[in-house]
């Protein structure tokens, strides 16, 4: 059962209308600039006219002031000079010489140093000045984008951090918020477990005794009777640990080698007789961690029936652990068939599986036990289909 199947393709259908929403975007927001830039060139080519007419006025070295032409009628040329206050302009003479400059801010109107800087500014940008003529001089007339038009250039790219910084962010709270959902969800639902496993578990322990005081002269009976009370035990220790889950349990500090023993000799009992198990033995080198021994048990016996899930009637599980400064590292190893590239990412998700009749959430309650409440990591190592998979448990010293 696969349910994050449709989920993966909504995301990438979500992530397909993004693409084109912000190509649309991105292509309305070029055209935008690329008409205001044709309107600046125009604008420009306007006041080539009308510096052109009074400089045909004049011949003098005051050609470029409007106000010593007085017997003509330039009331035009002079309203399209004075209307441009947006565009900076720079005229200068065909040898280099800069007669004026405009719109550079009232900071710079009598700084000739920084005006030649820009004008060279604009010269190593490969900008192509308007050329002006009279019967004397030719003159060069040197123009900047608006600020306008600087800023609708960059809007492009302050969309695109906007945009990415909204959909980090939502993405971030919704993740956030399903996950203390799932959490609410996960432990309201093993703690009614544990709640429903009482009664009947009661009532079981009930019968044994009264069983018990039936068969005390029948020794096959008896022997009946103790197997159904260790079941019984099994049973709360089950309901013991759903009943910790969402609340904080107590970490012991706990031998692992002598801790993997006890749950090797309790599951290889229930595999079949072609399974071997390749465990570390008890007397060896101690390694010791902080666990809650019930619920670290429940996650070794999730990967190791997983394990015989994968392998079938025979095979290896093998158990390793390393020790390094920080942390102590489980390795719990199969040779069944291994997880698809493809899966790996998903193993560790609430109802993700790769069985028919699978609920898909073991894997994902190893997970929260071993880094919700022991602080730890787990992961899988390595797999590669037909050779078998790696599981590794990384727990605090």
């Amino acid at each position: 059962m696969d349910i994050y199947e449709k989920k993966s393709r909504w995301k990438i259908y979500l992530g397909i209308a993004g693409i084109v929403v912000l190509l649309v975007s991105l292509f309305y927001s070029n055209y935008l600039a690329s008409q205001l830039a044709n309107g600046e060139r125009n604008k420009a080519l306007l006041l080539f006219d009308a510096y052109s007419y009074l400089i045909n006025l004049n011949t003098d070295t005051t050609m470029f002031d409007p106000k010593e032409t007085l017997n003509q009628d330039i009331s035009f040329q002079l309203d399209i000079i004075a209307n441009n206050n947006d565009i900076p302009i720079i005229a200068t003479e065909s040898d280099g010489t800069i007669r004026f400059w405009r719109n550079f801010g009232p900071e710079h109107e009598d700084d000739q140093a920084f005006i030649e800087k820009e004008l060279a500014r604009m010269k190593r940008r490969g900008q192509e000045p308007l050329q002006l003529k009279d019967e004397y001089t030719d003159y060069l007339l040197y123009y900047k984008n608006s600020r306008t038009l600087n800023l609708l250039t960059w809007f492009p790219l302050v969309q695109l951090l906007l945009l990415g910084a909204f959909i980090a962010f939502g993405y971030y709270g919704f993740s956030a918020a399903r996950k203390g959902e799932q959490n609410r969800v996960w432990a309201g639902m093993a703690k009614e477990t544990a709640h429903q496993l009482g009664t009947p578990i009661s009532a079981i322990l009930g019968w044994i005794e009264h069983l018990k005081m039936m068969s005390s002269d029948d020794p096959e009976k008896l022997e009946i009777v103790e197997e159904l009370d260790k079941d019984v035990d099994r049973l709360n220790l089950i309901a013991d640990r759903f009943s910790k889950i969402g609340s904080e349990p107590v970490l012991e500090k706990t031998n692992l080698v002598d801790q993997l023993d006890e749950i090797r000799q309790y599951m290889q009992r229930r595999s079949p007789r072609n399974i071997k198990y390749d465990f570390p033995k008890q007397g060896q080198e101690e390694m010791q961690a902080s666990i809650n021994p019930h619920l670290f048990t429940w996650v070794m016996e999730n990967l190791i029936r997983n394990a015989l899930d994968a392998m079938g009637p025979e095979g290896t599980i093998s158990a390793s652990l390393h020790r390094d400064p920080n942390s102590i590292s489980i390795d719990l190893k199969d040779t069944g068939k291994g997880i698809p590239a493809n899966q790996l990412k998903k193993v560790f998700q609430p109802g993700f599986s790769t069985k028919k009749r699978g609920w898909g959430l073991g894997l994902s309650l190893a997970k929260r036990i071993i880094e919700n409440y022991h602080k730890g990591k787990i992961f899988v190592k390595q797999s590669k289909p037909g050779e078998g998979t790696t599981f590794t448990i990384r727990l605090p010293r």
